[in-house]
């Protein structure tokens, strides 16, 4: 298991968790068994576990530039997309992924519409390149491929 750091966390595994919900959050236990996982590098297929604790038939997003079918995570729904080339083409630095892999988690999830995602990132980091990352995050979502469990 990766140590637990906040995400100011960088060139090492770790692990971060989120709750989401559409009501308040009473339980604020960490995640043993998560709905999903989300793998900003995927290099660290070789040294972590990403499915460890991981429900059955739950989710696995994944920033690769390999496809889909190179990837066996049994009954696990796969959804990769190649993040960090996708944030290159839409103007950021290179290493910069965090608004990329929220396309690709709102393409695998259904959570969010890619619409509401621009939008959201364009208000919400208006001095943080809103366009570039609000671009990065749109190219992701219509790039991400979907594998079957």
């Amino acid at each position: 298991m990766a140590p637990t750091f906040g995400t100011e966390r960088r060139g090492a595994p770790v692990f971060t968790s989120l709750k989401i919900s559409r009501e308040k959050i009473y339980d604020l236990s960490p995640i043993e068994t998560p709905d999903m996982v989300v793998v900003l590098d995927h290099t660290l297929l070789d040294e972590v576990d990403v499915t460890h604790g991981l429900k059955d038939g739950g989710k696995i997003i994944l920033n690769t530039p390999k496809p889909v079918d190179t990837y066996d995570f049994g009954n696990h729904t796969l959804s990769v997309a190649d993040v960090t080339a996708y944030a290159l083409e839409a103007g950021l630095a290179p290493g910069i992924v965090n608004t990329g892999i929220i396309g690709a988690f709102a393409k695998a999830t259904g959570l969010v519409s890619r619409e509401l995602l621009r939008e959201a990132i364009s208000n919400e980091f208006p001095t943080m390149k809103p366009e570039e990352n609000a671009r990065a995050a749109a190219i992701t979502y219509d790039r991400t491929v979907i594998g079957g469990a």
